[in-house]
């Protein structure tokens, strides 16, 4: 809230009270409806000193509305903060100011005055515990040390008779969740069954969730007797942070249908599960859930669907959200220009970077991440150059491993492999195996055989058990027809006990979601599978399609290694998407691992054939194909 006045014109406020006026009322008529921030609450008790009502009895109002200090002050300061200032000059023996001076301090200052304060009630142990629980929520150290800080308040609150107290229980029951004290948890929540309420229940679902106990969580869930949205989502977050992705979505699915309404933690946990599977009729699913409800797209939802739309394959779906948002953070930002990288759209990604500082915001090093792939991924080795040091210069932001990794990809893919080498060797920090697994890769395309074969025996020393280091060492010598040297890396392969992952793809039909594995012959439709592929075979032969069998690590007959490629887990996806998707229609696959280059060739002659539109997302990007081109530009 502004107070200006012209500057040749002083005069008194024109806003009118009488001295007996409800103190909460008064006070709220000066602030927003919304949350107040510091300086409006100042701005407020400013005017209540002009009016002569800075009294006692209006202070512990104004310290209610003050929000919650996220740094401590320093100790030599902490006298002369605001908060304490007005506690002091306002009736301190009332347990509501010193309630309220808890709850806007930082830790560890309540756990210090909590002592000396004149007067409390069971609420100011909720108030200090919620302090603590803050602290640890934050990121900072919790174990038995943060533990024994709670079991120091709860053996307050016994002491105080506030033990009994729901409120109290809930405030102990959510902290010991919140430190990883599990049994103590427990404890609390076993100790008296008359009292609890959904809170209760949550902040113990919410404690199993964070100690990674998602089946404890999930056998809890089913027995509570009431739940809300919030312990809906607890269990959707609960199976995403453990990889779940697919029961995530179907508990949200389960929470819809039951009619509860969903909430934006619910909305947002279940459009990452569907990112990251890459399945689009999942992400839509909760979209329309979005619409229906008619939710409002705050800045969390709308990154959210930016980057599910994007890692769906819909990137032009994607950039429509994001320029509907009426606020962005810099997460949809840095979401959209991610996004745009992946789909091979670096020119794209590049501009957006540069409208985004031109909108005078910091990127992150999540945005130079995003910025930097994108010239990887498109060959912009001038403007990778430039953004990796303008990140550095400018807005020191620390180069990470992410970083270098992208740089090493684009100095590698154009072809510059001693520089890639060169950025490396001279490194800040210790390089990972990936970066030189990338340099690796790089030598395998630019059939840099010696260089290859020492990067690749020193990947295996370093990483034995690590199987994509033998396959591309492998690959090495196969393209160069070493068929010996291929078996003694097969061998050793195999007496390290590591074999080759398994590569498979998804697909999505009809609700639900289908996986191939190379050679796969589970499937319901397997018969009729192999006879649409079939099918597909020929009808490419005629077009003049001629296998390529080079990725294919075995010293076999040509005729074998056709076949062997023939069946790869993509073809299988594609075949079934002729089956079961209607005809004009994209088929969307995604793949664990980075498309082969025969099968590249394979789906970008069905697209021309066929005249049908493929999008498969890899273990690297997305592949964009028709019209028998693809939007990587042979440049993966």
């Amino acid at each position: 809230m502004q107070f200006e006045q012209p500057p040749s014109v002083r005069r008194a406020p024109t806003f009118h009270a009488r001295r007996d006026a409800d103190a909460c009322q008064l006070v709220g008529a000066l602030l927003p409806r919304r949350a107040a921030t510091t300086r409006q609450v100042q701005q407020a008790h400013a005017r209540l000193a002009v009016l002569g009502l800075a009294t006692a009895r209006f202070l512990p109002h104004l310290l209610a509305a003050l929000p919650r200090l996220s740094h401590p002050p320093q100790l030599e300061d902490a006298s002369s903060s605001y908060p304490l200032s007005l506690f002091r000059r306002s009736n301190s023996s009332s347990a509501f100011a010193s309630n309220h001076l808890l709850r806007v301090l930082p830790h560890p200052l309540p756990l210090r005055l909590f002592p000396g304060l004149p007067r409390r009630n069971p609420h100011s142990f909720t108030f200090l515990l919620a302090s603590l629980s803050n602290h640890l929520g934050a990121g900072h150290a919790s174990g038995p040390a943060s533990s024994f800080l709670g079991s120091h308040v709860h053996a307050l609150a016994v002491k105080a008779g506030a033990a009994g107290d729901l409120y109290v229980r809930n405030a102990l029951t959510h902290f010991y969740g919140v430190c990883g004290d599990v049994v103590a948890m427990r404890m609390m929540f076993d100790e008296l069954p008359c009292v609890r309420d959904v809170v209760t229940w949550n902040a113990v679902l919410s404690g199993y969730v964070r100690a990674s106990m998602v089946r404890a969580a999930r056998a809890l869930f089913e027995e509570m007797p009431m739940r809300d949205e919030v312990s809906w989502s607890t269990v959707i977050g609960g199976y995403v942070k453990e990889g779940e992705l697919d029961v995530a979505l179907q508990v949200f699915k389960d929470m819809v249908e039951k009619g509860v309404r969903v909430n934006e933690a619910a909305v947002v946990t279940a459009l990452s599960a569907s990112a990251q599977l890459g399945l689009l009729e999942l992400g839509r699913f909760v979209h329309q859930v979005v619409r229906r409800e008619e939710m409002k797209v705050s800045v969390n939802i709308g990154a959210a669907l930016v980057d599910m739309y994007a890692k769906c394959g819909c990137v032009a779906v994607a950039r429509k959200v994001f320029d509907g948002m009426s606020r962005r953070d810099v997460f949809a930002w840095n979401a959209m220009i991610c996004g745009l990288a992946a789909h091979g759209l670096g020119r794209d990604a590049v501009e957006l970077f540069e409208q985004f500082l031109a909108d005078g915001l910091c990127p992150t090093n999540i945005t130079f991440v995003g910025v930097l792939n994108a010239c990887s991924r498109s060959g912009l080795v001038a403007e990778g150059r430039r953004y990796f040091k303008l990140m550095v210069e400018k807005y020191n932001v620390e180069p990470e491993m992410e970083h270098y990794g992208c740089m090493v990809d684009l100095l590698g893919r154009a072809g510059l492999v001693l520089e890639a080498i060169e950025l490396i060797e001279g490194m800040l920090i210790a390089p990972d195996p990936v970066l030189w697994g990338t340099v690796l890769s790089a030598c395998k395309t630019r059939g840099l055989v010696d260089l290859g074969v020492k990067i690749g025996n020193k990947l295996i020393e370093l990483e034995p058990a690590h199987d994509g280091h033998y396959v591309l060492l492998a690959s090495i010598y196969a393209k160069a027809k070493k068929w010996d040297e291929v078996r003694e890396v097969r061998k050793l392969m195999s007496s390290r006990g590591t074999s080759k992952s398994a590569g498979w793809s998804l697909m999505e039909a009809q609700g639900n979601v289908h996986k191939f594995l190379v050679g796969d012959m589970e499937h319901k439709d397997s018969v009729q599978i192999y006879n649409m592929l079939g099918m597909i075979n020929r009808r490419l032969a005629d077009a003049g399609y001629v296998p390529d069998v080079s990725s294919v690590l075995h010293d076999i007959g040509d005729e074998e290694k056709v076949h062997a490629i023939k069946v790869h887990s993509e073809r299988l996806a594609i075949a079934y998407g002729f089956i079961v998707t209607e005809v004009g229609s994209p088929i969307r696959i995604v793949k664990n691992l980075q498309v082969c280059g025969d099968c590249h060739e394979f789906s970008k002659m069905v697209t021309k054939v066929f005249n049908r539109e493929i999008i498969v997302r890899d273990g690297s990007r997305f592949h964009h194909m028709k019209e028998g081109r693809c939007s990587c530009h042979d440049y993966w």
